[in-house]
Formats: structure tokens, C-alpha cells, sequence
């Protein structure tokens, strides 16, 4: 309840800040012009722990016609986290700068100290919850606070335009530069004194095992092209209430230097449902999707990476954490393909007004999941180190391509139906995705 309350004192304070240019307007329901204020990024991530710094969303709505659609939308963050992820992002967004199109633009970038890293294939690596915390194990009491960690920097610059083929359908391309730094994690700066700790982690092992190779072991640069076709009939393209928003499209990966063996292809397809239910304040609204390797090598810090036809988030990863798979631990899945899903039912509980912004209050009720469906290779008889440090760190038995659930509910306070602050509550359907059963996840927007 206590960041319940923070995340509703932040939104009512972004809301008593806001400006419009015309504040004439026969619907009082109708935004115009500027919306804008500065807003404490007061967040929480269950995997990336609590989240501090600031952001703005800035909103043009002009004479009100197209609201609840914005013509202008920037977006400014400057954050950092206690698990020692950071971001500094601008984004652009309008379907009115070039008309009938649709233009995006992300500068980001983001250190994360210490990424997840959970091995391949899923249920194939066996996640060992006791070697997280300081307490003995029930078998031999081994402390490796980072074991399941990697340092990964990103940064990135994205441009993507979407212009109109039919009523419906549109056609999508984009360029994007990213570049990976990648390596081992720095265990004294960020855990300290360790008594009884042993300072290795899961990457190091692949690294020296070979499983990741030298050319991949210290990240890359990787520019990228992609292209396709979206359908949408959604009623709005913020918080919509009906109508469907599919797209399927190719991204390939550039690689270089050292990495030249690491040209890629990979295919993407999403189709995402938004069902109404009597009422326009419930909506059904579920998700599938998945990304395949079609052709060339994907170095490992990819593969956790979703593509995307425009940004809508700071980052897109593969299965597992909130912006895929809520409950999971962040990154569980590191496969060349994998298949992702979510249902949620979406009610409005009340809607009020603060001063001239309209606000909603609702819960969303949901159930995620995801699975492998390309494993990486050359990972079926893998012992990483055998005798007194590790036992065998993957299971033969396990079945691969099996289902990773969660499942859980959130609360949302929504300005505007644009500006929505979410808290989400989910647990894990398997102790192998997760040693929490309580996850807490305080974001920007619904997932999809």
C-alpha cells in the first residue's frame, strides 16, 4: 500500500502542475494544447529494486480533436536504481509531424552493473535459489551473491517512421545503432565485504567453457535495420478500450570486426486483442507474440533483447520481468527463439477530475507466459566445472520447450488515458523462475 500511495501523490502532483495554452473547450472532458510537469521517477521493479531520479512526459494536444490521441508526445528520463541499473532516455512520438505518418525517435542509454543472466534454454540450466543469500543451503551452504549476474551497457539511437497502406494497414521501417559493453561483474563495488563468499558468476563459466566466445564475451557494435507491416483497428493508440494491433516484421543485425560471424536475421510477429465487455470500463486484453532466428548467429547479450517496430519503453527484453513475463525473474529465458503471452482483464473502477485533468483508477487481473522455441545449440551434455566449486549446471531431464508461468494483478492510476502509472503484483508458477513468490512492479503504462 506504501508504494501504492507514493505512485498516486506523484501522479496528482504531475496533474497540479500542468499547463494547457486553451483552456476554453465545450467538453470539460477534452484536453488542449501543452500538458506538461516534472515528475519524481519514484519506482519500484522487483528485479531492478527501487528506482530514483526524474522524468517528463510532455503532451500536445491542439485544439482537442484528435484527443485522446496526443500530436506531440517527449518523453525525458534521468534515473538510477538500488541494483545499480541506470537510464538517461528522450523519446519522440507524433502521427502528425509528417502527416499520415507515424515518427519515432529514442536516444537511450543504460548501465546495468548487474544483469540477469540465468544460462540457456530455459529449464534446461538449473537456477539454485540457495546460493542467493548468506543463509546455508540445504546441501553444501555455497554463498554467490552474483552468480546469476553480468555487466551490460547499452547504448542506443533508434528512427522509425510508419505510413499508411490501407485504412487499416500500415508499413513499418526503421535504423537503429546499438552498442553493447559487456563483462564480468565488479563483485567489490557492489557487494562489499562477502564473508563466505566465493566470487564467480555463471557468465565467467560460459566464458571460459566456450559456450560464449571470445568475439562476444566484451559485446559489440551492432547496428540494425528492420521493416514490415502492422494492422491496427484500435480506438485509440493510448489505453485502448477495442480493437486489434498486429505486426510481423525482419530486423537484421549487423556485426563487424571480431563479430563479422555474427550477421543476423530474425523474424518478429505480435498480435495483441483488445476485447470490450459490456461496458467502457472493462476490457479484455490479451497478447501473443515471438522472435525467431531465421538466419546467421546471435550473439548471447541479444538474445534477450525484443525487437520492436518503434519504443514505447526504455528497454524491450526477452521473456521474464515486467515487460514480458511478470513474476519471472528478469531474463529467465536466453534462447535464438522464443514465444511469449499475456491475458489481463482491465476494469475502471472510478473516474474524478484534479482541477481540468481527468483520472481513472483500475485493477487488471492477469496471467503471463512464455517458452522456448529455438534453444541454443551445443548446451544438451554441458558441465560447467565438476568437483568442489559447481555440480552439473544443466539437467538433461528438463523439458526445454515447457511453459514459464506467472500470474498476479495491478492497480493503475491513469491521467488523461495517456499518462498511466501502474502497480503490479505477481508470483512465479514454478520455484525454478523465481526464488521470490512476491514481486512488486511500479512502471509507466500497461505492458501492452
Amino acid at each position: 500500500m506504501k508504494k501504492a500511495l507514493i505512485t498516486f501523490l506523484c501522479i496528482s502532483f504531475f496533474a497540479l502542475g500542468a499547463r494547457a495554452q486553451n483552456d476554453s473547450t465545450e467538453n470539460k472532458n477534452i484536453r488542449t494544447g501543452w500538458t506538461f510537469g516534472a515528475l519524481p521517477s519514484v519506482s519500484f521493479d522487483a528485479d531492478l529494486g527501487f528506482q530514483y531520479g526524474a522524468l517528463s512526459n510532455i503532451y500536445y494536444f491542439g485544439d482537442g480533436s484528435t484527443y485522446p490521441d496526443y500530436i506531440h508526445s517527449i518523453y525525458v528520463e534521468a534515473s538510477n536504481t538500488t541494483k545499480n541499473y541506470g537510464l538517461l532516455r528522450l523519446a519522440y512520438d507524433s502521427k502528425y509531424l509528417i502527416p499520415n505518418h507515424r515518427l519515432s525517435i529514442d536516444l537511450s542509454y543504460m548501465p546495468d552493473a548487474a544483469c540477469n543472466f540465468y544460462g540457456y534454454n530455459g529449464y534446461q540450466t538449473n537456477f539454485h535459489p540457495e546460493w542467493m543469500t548468506n543463509e546455508k543451503g540445504e546441501t553444501d551452504g555455497r554463498y554467490m551473491p552474483g552468480f546469476y549476474m553480468f555487466k551490460r551497457d547499452i547504448f542506443r539511437l533508434t528512427g522509425d517512421i510508419q505510413g499508411p497502406i490501407s485504412r487499416h494497414w500500415f508499413w513499418n521501417a526503421g535504423v537503429g545503432l546499438m552498442n553493447y559493453g559487456v563483462g564480468n561483474i565488479n563483485f567489490d563495488k557492489i557487494y562489499g565485504e562477502r564473508e563466505g563468499a566465493t566470487d564467480t558468476s555463471l557468465y565467467q563459466l560460459y566464458v571460459d567453457k566456450g559456450f560464449i566466445t571470445k568475439e562476444e564475451a566484451n559485446g559489440g557494435f551492432n547496428p540494425y535495420i528492420h521493416g514490415g507491416v502492422t494492422y491496427d483497428t484500435r480506438d485509440r493508440q493510448q489505453n485502448p478500450h477495442y480493437g486489434i494491433h498486429a505486426d510481423a516484421f525482419l530486423t537484421y543485425n549487423a556485426a563487424f570486426g571480431e563479430q563479422k560471424d555474427y550477421n543476423n536475421l530474425y523474424l518478429n510477429a505480435c498480435w495483441r486483442h483488445y476485447i470490450p465487455l459490456g461496458s467502457q470500463r472493462v476490457t479484455f486484453a490479451y497478447r501473443a507474440g515471438t522472435q525467431l532466428l531465421l538466419a546467421g548467429k546471435s550473439p548471447f547479450y541479444t538474445n534477450n533483447y525484443m525487437n520492436q517496430l518503434y519504443m514505447q519503453r526504455a528497454i524491450y527484453e526477452g521473456p521474464g520481468g515486467a515487460n514480458s513475463t511478470r513474476g519471472l525473474m528478469r531474463n529467465r529465458i536466453l534462447a535464438n527463439g522464443f514465444a511469449y503471452y499475456n491475458a489481463e482483464l482491465r476494469i475502471q473502477l472510478f473516474r474524478f477530475k484534479i482541477k481540468k485533468e481527468n483520472f481513472y483508477i483500475g485493477i487488471n487481473p492477469f496471467v503471463d507466459g512464455s517458452m522456448v522455441i529455438q534453444p541454443k545449440e551445443g548446451i544438451d551434455d554441458a558441465t560447467l566445472v565438476s568437483g568442489s566449486l559447481l555440480d552439473q549446471s544443466t539437467s538433461k531431464e528438463a523439458d526445454i520447450y515447457a511453459q514459464h508461468l506467472g500470474g498476479g494483478c495491478g492497480l493503475k492510476v491513469a491521467m488523461n488515458d495517456n499518462f498511466i502509472l501502474s502497480v503490479d503484483w505477481a508470483t512465479p508458477f514454478n520455484a525454478q523462475d523465481n526464488f521470490k513468490t512476491s514481486n512488486i512492479y511500479i512502471k509507466i503504462g500497461y505492458m501492452f
